[in-house]
């Protein structure tokens, strides 16, 4: 099986990308607000390191939007709780698709959290910063002061492009993004 991760800046439509390929995509953003959504003991947890936000279950991305935001060592007490939880049902994930061609891992932080494999193909998707503001403004919810702290996160974007396999320019034209991603496939699949 190969894992092809797909990797660039928040909003620069990673996961449209990701979804093109054809393969089953493992997306870590839909699994946390999953998590959030159903998991008691993730609650439990958030409850107990942030009792003035966390105050309902299941876990509103609000509230931890209002932690992060307030107090941005806040995103360490959540990684540390939410990242063991995402990490297991990927390699649920992995283990249910083994006998697939390929799989598509759609994680924001995926050197950041060091789930690169040597075998592993990447793709950087890249965009222009305009373009990538204009598709986040028309996100529902979407949060840019929050969104750019947490980009803050991530390793630079450069270093990021270096150390992918291939970079697909995404100017937000679904025709153009459909023949690249075309092309990176045949590529691949020699």
């Amino acid at each position: 099986m190969i894992r092809i991760a797909i990797v660039g800046d928040v909003g620069s439509g990673k996961t449209y990308i990701a979804k093109l390929f054809g393969f089953p995509v493992f997306n870590a953003d839909k699994n946390v607000a999953e998590i959030y959504k159903k998991s008691r003991l993730v609650y439990k947890k958030l409850k107990t390191k942030l009792p003035e936000y966390i105050v309902s279950f299941p876990v509103k991305k609000s509230h931890i939007s209002n932690a992060i935001r307030n107090n941005p060592r806040n995103i360490k007490l959540v990684s540390k709780i939410i990242h063991p939880v995402v990490r297991k049902r990927m390699r649920e994930f992995l283990r249910k698709n083994s006998s697939k061609k390929a799989v598509v891992l759609d994680i924001p932080l995926y050197f950041e959290n060091n789930l690169n494999r040597n075998k592993d193909i990447v793709i950087f998707v890249s965009s222009r910063k305009e373009l990538i503001n204009r598709a986040l403004k028309k996100r529902n919810k979407s949060n840019l002061k929050l969104l750019k702290k947490l980009s803050k996160l991530q390793l630079p974007l450069e270093k990021k492009k270096k150390k992918s396999d291939y970079v697909i320019k995404n100017y937000f034209n679904k025709a153009d993004i459909k023949k690249k991603v075309n092309i990176v496939k045949r590529q691949i699949f020699l």
